[in-house]
């Protein structure tokens, strides 16, 4: 009876001290784990701080331990600009009102030139851009023959096929993401333009109006043009392509030229694709030359003085 009350009395030591003797091995490794986990929890800039000024942070690391720190490169895109060309093709149609049965016309000529200015909106959303341009290009459409009747059916001036050649100066808001070698853009604005000449196209035209005007024609051009596109950066240059499109709030004619009481309108409209080779005006990315103008003059007239020192 004494030795099963001597067993009971000291069971409690034997279960918990193979448990202390664990937790006090296991001891150093979270407090090994754990000071891992707080020195890969720190970013690098803190890291260089307390490396360089031991006694304001408290925590100084070796340079061992630095070395290991994977130092990963900001990608910054600086506010610069973009002059290039570009060459594409154009298909062109018009929206009729009352509505006609016409199709969209394909044209192998359309070029131009642009200047795009990058920045910030409002000078803290980045992405944002202005660009203006200068383009010649087309306008027009051509009727389709009713499978029914056989009859293809025109406008008072019998012409089946109608071009004109435009010039037009868009202005549009770019926005656009970038990475090192690639970007994407949206694009959307306003343009202004004039229609320069005609050409009508069918063999019951009058002579005096295949190449020629009428005086209830409109030549001022208007409207808004959106797209999107993508691009290659080989610094200083860059490769875009991009589609666009173009919907024109002008007329081709005078709504009451044929009847004072029925108006009728007709709007172009054009899809325009493009190519274009462009020219970096300034660092894309990296620190531009007023930047290092600026840390020099800061150096030689502004120097920061260091702690200890002052």
């Amino acid at each position: 009876m004494l030795t099963l009350q001597k067993y009971s009395e000291n069971r409690p030591c034997r279960v918990f001290a193979p448990l202390l003797v664990s937790l006090l091995l296991l001891l150093p490794v979270v407090a090994t784990a754990q000071t891992d986990f707080d020195q890969k929890s720190i970013g690098i800039v803190d890291t260089v701080a307390m490396k360089s000024s031991p006694a304001k942070s408290g925590v100084e690391y070796t340079d061992i331990f630095l070395d290991t720190v994977n130092v990963k490169k900001a990608f910054v895109i600086n506010d610069y600009s973009l002059f290039g060309v570009e060459y594409g093709v154009s298909l062109n149609g018009t929206s009729f009102n009352p509505s006609r049965n016409s199709k969209m016309v394909l044209d192998p000529t359309y070029f131009g030139v642009t200047w795009t200015k990058y920045g910030k909106l409002f000078g803290y959303m980045p992405y944002f851009g202005l660009q203006v341009g200068a383009f010649y290009g087309h306008e027009g459409y051509e009727f389709k023959m009713n499978k029914e009747t056989g009859i293809i059916p025109t406008l008072d001036d019998n012409a089946v096929k109608v071009t004109m050649n435009v010039f037009e100066v868009p202005a549009l808001a770019v926005f656009h993401y970038d990475t090192p070698h690639f970007k994407i853009m949206g694009l959307g604005g306003f343009y202004a333009g004039y229609r320069l000449s005609i050409e009508r196209e069918g063999d019951a035209v009058p002579d005096d109006l295949r190449t020629s005007f009428r005086d209830t024609d409109i030549r001022m051009d208007y409207g808004w043009k959106v797209g999107a596109g993508f691009g290659l950066v080989f610094d200083p240059f860059e490769i875009h392509v991009k589609g666009m499109l173009k919907y024109a709030w002008s007329s081709l004619y005078q709504p009451d030229y044929y009847s004072e009481y029925y108006y009728r309108f007709a709007y172009p409209i054009s899809v325009q694709i493009s190519a274009g080779l462009f020219l970096q005006l300034g660092r894309r990315t990296g620190k531009t030359t007023s930047q290092l103008r600026r840390e020099a003059r800061d150096m030689v007239y502004n120097p920061v003085k260091e702690e200890g020192n002052e």
